[in-house]
């Protein structure tokens, strides 16, 4: 498996990002879904990954600039056929490295709250992964739907 920077519009992709959005609307509501689309993930403030085995992508992930020198992770999806591999772990490990070369002093997220259970897996990765709960990140506020969890990053030296 290789993850390299990719464009979000690319059609191998699409399937991709259609079913983070799939997954986001059906698993909370409206306003307290943030799930990223191609046009937002094409935003220059934003860095897009997709993890490749051969030219068959298995999932993405990308993290947005935020003003306090923190990134926030977005979109980050595996498709059915990858899950149980170890995608999404080196999805989110390859985002750190990237946003720490980058020079950001930490990885935000937001994901779904106890009350949206299917992130429930989601929410233990990122545990594991050291992410800490906190308060909401920039450009969200208290959404009982919402949980936010914040990674700090290696400072570059």
């Amino acid at each position: 498996m290789e993850i390299r920077t990719s464009d979000p519009t690319l059609p191998a992709l699409r399937p991709l990002i259609e079913g983070n959005q799939s997954h986001g609307a059906a698993a909370t509501a409206t306003d307290s879904d943030h799930t990223f689309g191609v046009e937002d993930l094409s935003h220059p403030a934003v860095r897009f990954f997709a993890a490749f085995e051969g030219e068959t992508a298995l999932g993405c992930g990308a993290f947005k600039a935020l003003r306090d020198g923190t990134a926030e992770v977005k979109s980050v999806f595996v498709c059915k056929t990858a899950r149980g591999r170890g995608v999404a772990k080196r999805l989110m490990d390859h985002l750190a490295s990237q946003a720490a070369k980058a020079g950001f002093s930490a990885l935000v997220l937001e994901t779904g709250s106890s009350l949206c259970p299917e992130y429930d897996a989601a929410r233990a990765l990122y545990e594991r992964l050291g992410y800490a709960y906190c308060p909401p990140i920039e450009g969200y506020g208290e959404d009982p739907m919402s949980a936010f969890m914040r990674l700090p990053l290696p400072v570059k030296g």
